[in-house]
């Protein structure tokens, strides 16, 4: 199914056969025992093994007619509903039942209590949509309000509010711990320090943020200037452009559309993933086709 034979399956059956495990603890050690499931954590090859086992997991779910992504154990499943009626929607909890047999098949286990549900639309889609629950065996699964993928936090109207609030929340934190010790590290450190725990925050996933009200951004722009202060050691009466120039850093609405620009140039090019460059090529017109390409010349 998957194509591998030869001397790379021959690799992989080495890897995986005859492996030995046992316990160490000071000087003593227990005797050895052989290992029929699973491969070393940490590997190189883990990852990828993992997806291969999951890959019966994605033919369920494509069998539903929803659409998924996978990265490690984190699978969002996603699909457009019209009327939301309960009919409609029952081949979620039809898929989200098989998903779970398959795993108890397969020695992997659907934990019930991180599964949440998430209603995305506008306001009038959303009070058409009835609430539904979803059941998994004995369990039961409402629409949360929010609901966290990767790190980011998704509200009902993707208005990433909740997750701009918890940046905020997270990088004050560190910011006055930072600030705390300014004054024992060089600007190198201190810079390292900014950049490790308040820039990768404001940066990571921000390509979502585009198109988002300015007053949200303009909430992650306070948390750059705080931090671009706490670095140069300016007060806030000080004017926070200049400062932003000294450090080279550009202001968050820049940093947002620098990110979509290389997400864009990277699809064009094939170097995203496919699902990104497919739906970027479906959606960007031809190009026109221009006297000299067809060798006429227009007459002046």
């Amino acid at each position: 199914m998957l194509g591998i034979s030869g001397t790379a399956l021959q690799w992989f059956k080495s890897y995986l056969t005859e492996r030995q495990e046992f316990v160490s603890l000071g000087n003593s050690r227990s005797s050895s025992a052989p290992v029929t499931q699973g491969v070393p954590q940490g590997s190189v090859l883990g990852p990828l093994l993992f997806c291969i086992y999951m890959l019966p997991l994605g033919h369920i779910i494509h069998s539903y007619g929803l659409g998924y992504h996978f990265y490690a154990d984190d699978t969002p499943l996603y699909f457009n509903v019209k009327s939301g009626t309960s009919s409609e929607l029952s081949q979620l909890t039809t898929c989200l039942s098989e998903i779970k047999t398959w795993m108890e098949q397969n020695s992997l286990k659907l934990n019930c209590n991180k599964t949440e549900l998430l209603q995305i639309g506008t306001k009038m889609q959303l009070n058409k949509m009835s609430s539904f629950p979803v059941h998994l065996g004995s369990d039961l699964d409402r629409p949360a309000s929010t609901v966290k993928n990767l790190g980011v936090i998704f509200d009902s109207s993707l208005t990433y509010s909740a997750n701009i609030n918890h940046i905020k929340k997270l990088s004050y934190f560190h910011l006055r711990n930072i600030s705390r010790v300014r004054s024992f590290l060089s600007f190198s450190n201190a810079e390292k320090l900014v950049h490790a725990f308040i820039t990768s925050r404001i940066d990571y996933c921000n390509s979502l943020l585009a198109g988002v009200p300015s007053n949200l951004i303009s909430q992650l722009q306070l948390i750059q200037n705080s931090a671009a202060r706490v670095l140069t050691r300016t007060s806030s009466s000080e004017h926070i452009t200049p400062i932003l120039l000294c450090l080279y850093w550009l202001p968050v609405s820049y940093r947002i559309e620098y990110k979509v620009l290389l997400i864009t140039y990277k699809a064009l090019n094939n170097l995203a993933p496919n699902y990104i460059s497919d739906l970027l090529h479906h959606y960007v017109p031809a190009r026109p086709l221009r006297s000299s390409d067809s060798g006429n010349h227009a007459p002046h």
